[in-house]
């Protein structure tokens, strides 16, 4: 009677060798930090709404609200306005005349006070 193996054993010590180093290298890489570069997004919000002419920008917080130092409104292709109120949940800003009749382009940037920034809005009204 013949015997048949499915996997020669070398190749399934080659198998074995391989898997051992892949996990090797990852977990070098949690240990030595090589993965811990990554930053992570921060989390608040702010919505735009216009009536009539004038927009108007209101702010909702999140659960990162307690590190905003200001947040900047850029209506069109104007300078933003920075609106320096902080993290007041629940502030609106309204900017009088300054919507058109077709879809305006608004952007929030929000500045933190870790020195990061980051957009969270970007939409047309």
């Amino acid at each position: 009677m013949k015997q048949e193996d499915a996997v020669s054993p070398i190749i399934g010590v080659i198998l074995m060798v391989a898997v051992t180093v892949i996990l090797a290298a990852v977990i070098a890489a949690f240990v030595f930090g090589m993965a811990g570069s990554v930053s992570r997004g921060k989390s608040v919000a702010a919505t735009a709404k216009q009536v009539g002419n004038d927009i108007t920008v209101t702010w909702h917080g999140g659960q990162d609200n307690g590190y905003v130092a200001g947040y900047g409104v850029l209506l069109k292709d104007t300078p933003p306005s920075w609106v320096n109120t902080g993290n007041s949940v629940g502030n609106t800003t309204k900017f009088l005349n300054k919507g058109t009749t077709g879809l305006d382009h608004v952007v929030v940037n929000v500045s933190f006070t870790d020195g990061t920034a980051q957009v969270v809005l970007d939409t047309y009204v």
